[in-house]
């Protein structure tokens, strides 16, 4: 049997979808067949990425819409789902995937530092993610969510101090939720990448610091976004029909790495 990673009459939310991972993660679903919203804070980004997904090769390009959300703003996330909802139903996948860093020592943080993290990578995707549930239960349609979490949710470097715990915290939301959505058919897996060479990476990946901890990796080298592309079409399709509460690393092995 062949898994069913075909993603046909689904509608799929992408969070921090301007550029990066995000962009990349909206052209696979919409590859696969999903209907992709795009949302993110900056319009003029979003449409790009819109533009990009309905020139995709193939009959009649990629179905999508951009819709504005800043996850930080409970009332621009409802406002977002409500806009989905009139133009595309209910919402059945949802890629939890906006998020910031800072590469600040711990004791160079700020307050404003830590509060910009962790509510953007942790209280945002909490946000999305209950609103999403609810629409979900509401319409009895069941669904899956996401989370784009990292593999410094499991292990921890230096000068990542609030992006590491709000990882984490991605992480146990990630079994919590599922933990309670289940008897609602709505599944909720995380996806923890690696180091990922993105346009927003790959100054840190060339330079001196970046390339010993490459030197940490197994493989010796940093994943690229299209190797996450199977990983994510699994968590969000059928084709892990029996799987919440998981936690994917996609790492080249950095988590087993010798300490």
């Amino acid at each position: 049997m062949t898994p069913d990673f075909n993603l046909d009459g689904k509608t799929a939310l992408v969070t921090g979808a301007s550029g990066g991972l995000g962009r990349h993660f909206a052209g696979v679903l919409a590859a696969a067949g999903a209907r992709v919203v795009v949302c993110a804070r900056r319009m003029d980004k979003v449409l790009e990425t819109v533009a990009g997904i309905e020139a995709l090769s193939g009959s009649g390009g990629g179905k999508a819409i951009g819709v504005e959300m800043d996850v930080t703003d409970a009332a621009s996330v409802a406002a977002a789902f409500e806009a989905v909802e009139e133009q595309a139903g209910t919402v059945t996948v949802v890629v939890n995937n906006a998020g910031v860093a800072d590469g600040k020592a711990a004791l160079e943080l700020t307050e404003d530092d830590w509060d910009r993290i962790l509510d953007t990578n942790l209280k945002g995707a909490w946000t999305v993610a209950q609103k999403a549930a609810k629409r979900m239960a509401a319409a009895e349609t069941g669904g899956v969510i996401v989370n784009i979490a990292s593999v410094l949710g499991l292990r921890v470097g230096k000068g990542v101090l609030p992006y590491a715990v709000s990882k984490a915290g991605l992480v146990q939301m990630t079994k919590a939720l599922a933990l309670e959505l289940a008897p609602l058919n709505i599944r909720v897996n995380a996806l923890a990448p690696g180091y990922v060479g993105t346009d927003l990476t790959r100054e840190y990946l060339a330079s001196e610091h970046g390339q010993k901890q490459i030197k940490r990796v197994p493989f010796r080298r940093p994943g690229t976004m299209e190797e996450l592309s199977g990983p994510l079409l699994l968590l969000c399709s059928d084709a892990s029909a029996y799987m919440t509460g998981s936690v994917l690393a996609v790492d080249g092995g950095h988590l087993v790495s010798s300490l």
